[in-house]
């Protein structure tokens, strides 16, 4: 009887939980066209997110560039085809590599950072404070920060493809001496206009994950300082797994339009 119990009230936990999922999500765009409209927060958002994580992307985007192409080249020079290993690089790191990279990175410090600075203000009862300061805590810190994780994301995917591009270039010249304007040219001509279109859709929509999550996770944190530390450690864990469900959806679209 309790077994059964126990089951039945994590069924109605798990959604309760999507129900109010979906009610917070409502609640930002509904506050979102709402004035007033706190802009030098959003920039100071958008400068926390993409600058401080700009040594980051540099970093793991050259490593994924150079890797990527030496497993690679064995592939390629079975069949003699090296010549199309920069077309090779260009399409995996614009099409998947580097909005993926940035999106699983920025999951694990900009979710875990919204999550827990928000839990620790919901802890310590300083949204409740600004609410009888009469600022609408939702709106400056669940709304802001969304929108500065959607802005700041998809530039820093673009900026880790580029990097990454970078990698692959230094790996392939040197060992074929291409020169970079044949690299890039090559690169980029097995791209179209959907695969940048894609690309685009796929980090606005990683963006918006990694915010709206890491923030409706701090907002309904509890238990102290140990609610925020499950907080932005759910937040992680959550932003990832619908990262991997959002990258397939939007995959199988793209393929649907390419047929």
């Amino acid at each position: 009887m309790n077994s059964n119990y126990l089951i039945s009230k994590n069924i109605d936990d798990y959604f309760i939980g999507i129900n109010n999922a979906f009610k917070f999500v409502r609640k930002f765009f509904k506050e979102l066209f709402k004035p007033p409209f706190y802009i030098k927060e959003i920039v100071i958002q958008t400068y926390e997110i993409g600058v401080k994580s700009l040594l980051l992307i540099t970093l793991t985007g050259f490593i994924v560039g150079i890797v990527f192409t030496k497993q690679s080249r064995p592939s390629l020079e079975e069949f003699g085809a090296t010549s199309w290993l920069p077309s090779l690089i260009g399409i995996a790191v614009v099409r998947a590599l580097g909005p993926l990279v940035t999106a699983l990175i920025c999951a694990g410090k900009v979710g875990s950072s919204i999550g827990a600075e928000i839990g620790s203000m919901k802890v310590t009862e300083q949204i409740e404070a600004m609410e009888v300061s009469a600022i609408n805590p939702f709106k400056y810190l669940v709304v802001t920060r969304v929108i500065a994780s959607t802005i700041a994301i998809p530039i820093l995917a673009m900026y880790c493809s580029f990097v990454g591009l970078i990698g692959s270039y230094i790996n392939i010249h040197s060992m074929e001496a291409t020169s970079i304007l044949v690299f890039y040219k090559r690169a980029f001509s097995s791209l179209t206009f959907l695969d940048i279109i894609t690309s685009i859709v796929k980090c606005v929509s990683y963006g918006f994950t990694i915010g709206i999550v890491g923030s409706y996770k701090g907002f309904n944190a509890s238990q102290g300082t140990r609610g925020v530390g499950k907080a932005a450690n759910t937040a992680v864990v959550v932003a990832m797994f619908l990262i991997f469900l959002e990258e397939m959806l939007i995959v199988q679209v793209a393929n649907w339009f390419r047929i």
